[in-house]
């Protein structure tokens, strides 16, 4: 049993480690389409475009559990959250896998993980509570010279798909209707403006439609 969604508009949506190319496109499809975006990065300089283009600005670490606790309680209510820190660092095949490349690349999980965390109760406030993450197609079919960005994706996706998991135990255990949904998206070259209108169409089905959901941004 799910309750019906209205779109969009009037949402409370936190990008977290926003400054990117994808960030400001989604900002810019979120503000058009009516919603209320939140968005975070290290630094008020990266955050200046976010905020000419209709954000709120926060200075915080997207991959501190602490950091985004506090912003979590400062705002009153959020019905999505989605972490943008990424990169890639690879090539050189097996060999080439080194640890500082792994290293680099882990903050995309610990952003993942800090953010599903610090803002797990109000997501399940939320009437139609988001979560989503952005993954690749290196997960499905990994190469040698992208093992640790696939590995770090992978592990982002499992711990996702966990908190699909969550969200529909707690619905089945409390014998409330399912409102909030966990959601990977894939893409093998990522398009902001792609990744941008499928994130504003996250509120036009039910949660039990897009929870624990796999999809590709082709």
């Amino acid at each position: 049993m799910t309750t019906p969604t209205e779109g969009v508009r009037d949402r409370v949506v936190v990008l977290a480690g926003a400054t990117s190319a994808a960030g400001l496109a989604v900002t810019r499809a979120l503000r058009e389409a009516g919603a209320r975006v939140i968005a975070t990065g290290r630094t008020a300089d990266r955050l200046r475009p976010l905020a000419e283009a209709g954000a709120e600005t926060e200075v915080a670490d997207a991959t501190s559990v602490s950091e985004m606790t506090a912003l979590a309680r400062r705002l009153e209510s959020v019905d999505a959250v989605v972490p943008l820190v990424g990169g890639w660092r690879g090539g050189g095949g097996l060999a080439g896998q080194t640890d500082d490349d792994l290293a680099a690349l882990l903050p995309a999980l610990e952003a993942v993980r800090a953010t599903s965390r610090a803002f797990d109760a109000r997501l399940r406030a939320s009437a139609a509570g988001r979560f989503a993450i952005v993954s690749s197609t290196a997960v499905a079919r990994p190469l040698a010279g992208g093992a640790n960005y696939a590995a770090v994706k992978g592990a982002s996706e499992a711990w996702t798909r966990a908190v699909a998991q969550g969200y529909a135990k707690t619905a089945r255990e409390t014998a409330e209707p399912l409102r909030a949904a966990a959601v990977v998206f894939r893409a093998k070259a990522l398009d902001p403006d792609v990744l941008a209108a499928r994130l504003v169409g996250l509120w036009d089905g039910d949660a039990a439609d897009l929870n624990d959901r796999v999809l590709d941004l082709g």
